[in-house]
């Protein structure tokens, strides 16, 4: 009896604990089951998480030695993130809306990743728009347990973290990614950036197999395995991931034609009305023309034709008209002459004397204007000093807006002169890249004053892959350090990545990309890299000149410092190991266009107060130094320098109040055109008023100076004008602003 009642209390007791332990496994997560290292999941403990709103992976759960961070594998609801985590999915990420699957641990990771992969990709908007738009639906898609399916974990730090995982894709979705960014250029290198990002993939299951390799430690890319798929089971949950995919002809995201041959616009498909076989043209021969150009050259024939025509009928009437007088004056001196005949008086007239002489229409319109102006000019002089003072302060209100274009970028593009001829010597030498090194060690350490803060290079640097600048120079071949000089082999290493600067790991920059040769030497032929003798080094510089945080400035504070540092350490530094430095900044066209003016300033004062004495004395009489107070004209030239500026600035205000941005080279060299062709035309007219008889008045004296110089004076200006005026049609900023201005 004991005996049994013992036995039944057992079979109760395991009952009992059977229970407990049922129980607490219900309440457990037992969504993955764990091995030793890597282990494959249980398809039947998560298939039911595999639904609309789940996620198969949320948050961050550990980290490898090399520092990238692992998801953890847990099946969770997407959750909603607050406003500040939504605007920044959002910024990156506009697909994704509502609810998501990522912290903001996540999604930084995520940004700083494909960060990476855009300097690669932002020449195509469409292409970097369908790359992203794939990461993000992997990292923070409400639906991602739709399409992820966790296939492996590894436990790290008694952590269970992601190792591998099943990414269903559409094909369609795959071919539009792939077909947007197979001919995408990376600028740097001239060469398609599926080399860079791809592995030179192919297709684009090549390139998902090479984005979903398990990176090595250390070494970029994905810290766990992502296994590309697009096919699924029927009996399977999963569905295809198929995001809308843009064409890299799509017209709101469109890219260029070296990035996108395909494109409709670049296919040549569809031809503009104006294309040569569809417009008019006429052959001739082996020539052909189009109607319009034949229609002009046989206009300028016709009126070449009537223009001599017209000249050769007028001089033939003249002719005519002679021919009528002769026999009359003839008969006249055949009679013989006689003292009565003297004693006859005779009235020529006036015009009788000039028979050979036929003025043109516009002549005369022109010398009725300047005689009917001479007048009133003469009349009211007071009038016509204060109506052109009036308009020349009107035209000078324009100077409110007076802007001075220095950006020389605004102005001309300029082009270094060629080296002097003649082979050098390689410059590829163990002790010129240790000299480099040291001037590299010099630059690093000088800084510049900026509003109160410390600007140095890695403060402006252009750094696309990470935290280190991208400087363009050979020192990348050893990272840019100079304890990697030895380390690697000296030259030997320079010389072998000019070969490998793609495939060698220890070729990469420090920016961890890399560096064509041919951006980095100079004076060679072909790709004889080890011939060059010339280093050249570039430092980008972030300068936008809106940039909220003032980056321009900065950037030119830090640029005169350099040059500064160039000059007085860096030159006599080369030059005493018998080597030669050129160097410039952005900033220093800019500062020698000022420094040049400023310098200037002595010579324009200069030429003017000489050309000021050259009027004052040559407008006046005989010079005699007796009388040289009196017969000096200094008012008259004082007034005609005083003309020279006005003209100038009223140009340059009118100019201005139409927003055109003036340079410096006008304000040079326009004072002194004028100022030359405006003496001309005071002298001319002066020396014309001295000309007319004194005992006239006033007013005809200056009428008939007027008619006498006024047409050629105008004809004269006129042709400059129109000469200028062609000016302003070049396509160069600075020559078309001077035409305009002068």
């Amino acid at each position: 009896m004991d005996s049994s009642l013992a036995f039944w209390a057992a079979v109760f007791l395991i009952q009992l604990i059977c229970f407990v332990s049922l129980v607490s496994c219900q309440k457990a997560e037992p969504d993955i089951l764990v091995d030793s290292g890597a282990t494959s999941l249980s398809h039947e403990r998560i298939g039911d998480r595999h639904s609309r709103d789940y996620c198969a992976m949320y948050d961050i759960c550990g980290e490898r030695s090399d520092g990238k961070v692992l998801n953890c594998p847990y099946s969770f609801p997407a959750v909603e993130p607050d406003e500040l985590l939504s605007a920044k999915i959002q910024s990156l990420c506009p697909t994704i809306t509502g609810n998501v699957c990522c912290t903001e641990a996540q999604f930084d990771t995520l940004r700083a990743q494909v960060q990476q992969a855009i300097p690669f990709l932002v020449g195509c908007p469409a292409c970097l728009r369908n790359f992203l738009n794939l990461f993000c639906e992997l990292s923070c898609s409400p639906n991602q347990s739709l399409f992820i399916n966790v296939t492996a974990v590894a436990e790290v730090k008694s952590n269970v973290t992601v190792d591998a995982i099943d990414f269903f894709v559409t094909e369609e979705f795959g071919e539009g990614l792939y077909n947007s960014c197979k001919d995408v250029k990376f600028g740097t290198m001239n060469t398609r950036a599926l080399e860079f990002i791809g592995a030179g993939a192919r297709n684009y299951r090549e390139w998902f197999a090479f984005i979903g390799q398990k990176a090595e430690l250390y070494f970029p890319g994905s810290p766990y395995a992502i296994k590309f798929k697009t096919r699924v089971a029927e009996s399977s949950p999963m569905k295809l991931m198929n995001v809308s995919v843009y064409s890299c002809g799509d017209t709101s995201l469109g890219c260029s034609c070296g990035d996108c041959p395909a494109s409709p616009a670049c296919s040549g498909v569809g031809p503009p009305p104006s294309h040569k076989s569809d417009s008019c043209s006429i052959k001739i021969g082996s020539l052909q023309v189009k109607c319009i150009e034949f229609s002009m050259a046989i206009l300028y024939v016709v009126l070449v034709a009537a223009f001599f025509g017209w000249t050769f009928r007028g001089k033939s009437e003249r002719r005519r008209s002679a021919s009528m007088k002769q026999p009359l004056l003839d008969s006249m001196g055949e009679g013989g002459s006689s003292e009565n005949d003297e004693k006859l008086p005779m009235k020529v007239p006036e015009y009788s004397r000039r028979d050979n002489v036929h003025f043109s229409s516009v002549h005369g319109y022109v010398t009725s204007f300047y005689r009917s102006w001479g007048i009133y000019v003469a009349r009211n002089p007071a009038r016509v000093l204060c109506l052109s003072l009036a308009v020349v302060l009107l035209l000078c209100v324009g100077l409110v807006r007076f802007e001075v274009e220095t950006r020389p970028e605004k102005l001309i593009l300029a082009t270094l002169p060629d080296a002097n001829s003649g082979a050098r010597p390689s410059i590829v030498t163990d002790s010129n890249i240790q000299l480099l090194f040291e001037i590299q060690k010099k630059i690093d350490g000088i800084s510049a004053n900026y509003s109160g803060s410390v600007v140095s290079l890695t403060d402006i640097c252009l750094k696309p892959l990470g935290e280190d600048c991208a400087t363009q120079s050979i020192l990348q071949y050893f990272k840019m350090d100079p304890e990697n000089f030895e380390t690697y082999g000296g030259v030997t290493h320079a010389e072998y990545c000019f070969q490998h600067y793609t495939s060698a790991e220890t070729c990469l920059s420090a920016f961890k990309a890399p560096l064509d040769p041919s951006t980095a030497l100079g004076g060679f032929s072909g790709t004889n890299y080890s011939e060059a003798s010339a280093f050249v080094v570039t430092y980008p510089v972030n300068n936008a000149v809106e940039d909220a945080n003032d980056a321009n400035g900065r950037a030119v504070a830090w640029e005169k410092v350099f040059v500064q540092l160039a000059k007085e350490e860096l030159l006599p530094l080369v030059q005493s190991n018998n080597l030669t430095l050129s160097f410039s900044s952005e900033s220093s066209i800019e500062e020698e266009l000022k420094r040049e003016s400023t310098a200037d300033v002595v010579t324009i004062v200069v030429s003017y107060l000489v050309m000021f004495a050259y009027i004052s004395v040559t407008l006046g009489d005989t010079p005699r130094l007796s009388t040289f107070y009196i017969s000096s004209k200094v008012l008259l030239g004082l007034s005609g320098v005083i003309i020279v500026l006005l003209s100038v600035l009223g140009s340059v205000g009118f100019f201005s109040a139409l927003g055109v941005k003036s340079t410096l080279i006008i304000m040079e060299v326009i004072p002194f055109l004028v100022l030359a062709v405006g003496v001309d035309n005071m002298c001319i007219l002066v020396h014309a008023v001295k000309r007319q008889p004194s005992d006239l008045p006033l007013e005809n004296r200056i009428s008939n100076a007027l008619v006498e110089v006024g047409p050629s004076i105008t004809l004269a200006s006129l042709s400059e004008v129109l000469a200028f005026a062609v000016g302003a049609f070049i396509s160069m900023p600075a020559c078309r602003v001077f035409s305009m201005f002068a």
